[in-house]
C-alpha cells in the first residue's frame, strides 16, 4: 500500500498539511493506525480530493463500534463478494454496497 505524508497529501489536495491533520482529527480522513497521522493511504485520495463517501463510511464504522484499527483492516480486506476491497469499491463508485455492508456489520 502506498502512503503519503500529510505534506504530500496536502499537495495533492491543494491545501496545507495542517488542514490534512485537521481532516484526520475530524474523522473525515484516516491515517494508518499507529503512524501518528504520519501515513495516509494514497487510496484515500482521488482526483485531488478525499475519496468521495470515505468520510461518511468512516462515521458509519466508528458509530458501529469499530476501532480505527478494525475500520482500517476492514477497508483494506479482500472481499470476494465485492470483489476487491471496500476501498477499491469506493474508488470504483460502488459506495452504496460498501456502506450497506458496514451498516450490517455494526448490528
Amino acid at each position: 500500500m502506498d502512503t503519503l505524508t500529510p505534506a504530500e497529501a496536502a499537495q495533492l489536495l491543494g491545501t496545507s498539511p495542517n488542514r490534512v491533520r485537521q481532516l484526520i482529527r475530524d474523522g473525515k480522513l484516516m491515517a494508518v493506525p499507529g503512524s501518528g497521522n504520519g501515513k495516509i493511504p494514497a487510496d484515500f485520495l482521488q482526483d485531488g480530493a478525499v475519496l468521495k463517501h470515505l468520510p461518511g463510511l468512516l462515521t458509519v464504522l466508528r458509530d458501529g463500534g469499530f476501532s480505527d484499527q478494525e475500520a482500517f483492516d476492514w477497508l483494506f480486506r479482500e472481499d470476494e463478494s465485492l470483489p476487491g476491497t471496500p476501498v477499491q469499491a469506493l474508488r470504483d463508485d460502488r459506495h452504496t454496497e460498501v456502506t450497506r455492508r458496514a451498516q450490517a456489520l455494526a448490528f
